[in-house]
């Protein structure tokens, strides 16, 4: 089983439901970057998704834009990503590390580095899955076979707008878990429909029989814990990346452990 697998089975058993915060690698301060992630294991966190900075962020709404920009301005590539969940790794052997990014980056790694080079060098460095918004599973099943050949998670973005044969597509080659969009729009944006989470959580898992995590939207602990009544995993990010954006490099990691802790809190509230 992968981390990403063992983290839901322990959860499962604990009756927990799993919490994944989302940052943009090298946002606000590249040096803060490790510092803020085991903060946020520390603070609760079950899965941590990394965010590759881009400069064309398609599904990203203005929060995370900006930190892929501010993350680009101080020269952040996917090699230093690599380096940075290698060195989370030093002392966290636990956590789950998502990557979380656009095709972009990736092919051009490859390219300069060799075929292949990104999977096997993200394998080599801990990460544990992949998703890449941009890459609808009728298109990528061999980059998924990839994943899997060297023990890493395919992970797949659903929304409201998903077809019944998308669901069936993804359901078929993901692992690890799948994150459900939960408002139609970019990261950040709009209200978060309780109702209707709990409307297509249901119609998923009738194909896909990973877990299922809901994003967008979730911004405080009342819309987390709802949001975790209805499904597998909360998934939080602009949120997270706006009360970091405020932080000085010295206080960022104690911000994002404080907030993880306070989700964390109201997940496992009786």
């Amino acid at each position: 089983m992968s981390r990403i697998s063992n983290v839901f089975a322990s959860l499962r058993t604990a009756g927990r439901k799993a919490l994944i915060p989302y940052v943009t690698a090298g946002d606000p301060y590249p040096e803060s970057t490790v510092a803020v992630m085991h903060a946020l294991a520390e603070g609760g966190a079950d899965i941590i998704e990394l965010g590759v900075p881009f400069s064309d962020p398609m599904a990203d709404g203005p929060v995370i834009q900006k930190a892929s920009e501010r993350a680009l301005a101080h020269g952040v590539g996917l090699r230093h990503v690599l380096d940075w969940v290698r060195e989370f790794r030093v002392v966290n052997t636990t956590t789950p590390v998502v990557l979380m990014g656009y095709a972009n980056p990736l092919e051009r790694y490859d390219q300069r580095m060799g075929e292949g080079a990104f999977v096997a060098n993200a394998a080599e460095a801990g990460v544990d899955g992949v998703l890449v918004v941009d890459y609808p599973p009728e298109e990528c099943e061999a980059f998924a076979a990839r994943l899997h050949a060297k023990g890493l998670d395919p992970i797949f973005l659903l929304a409201p707008t998903s077809t019944e044969q998308r669901i069936r597509d993804v359901g078929r080659i993901a692992t690890g878990y799948v994150y459900y969009v939960s408002l139609k729009g970019v990261t950040g944006a709009g209200h978060l429909d309780i109702a209707g989470v709990a409307q297509a959580v249901p119609r998923i898992r009738q194909h896909v029989k990973v877990p299922v995590g809901v994003g967008f939207g979730i911004r405080d602990a009342a819309t987390a814990r709802a949001v975790a009544d209805v499904s597998d995993a909360v998934v939080i990010g602009s949120r997270l990346v706006q009360i970091l954006e405020t932080q000085s490099r010295d206080n960022a990691p104690d911000a994002a452990r404080a907030f993880m802790a306070e989700i964390r809190a109201a997940l496992d509230a009786q």
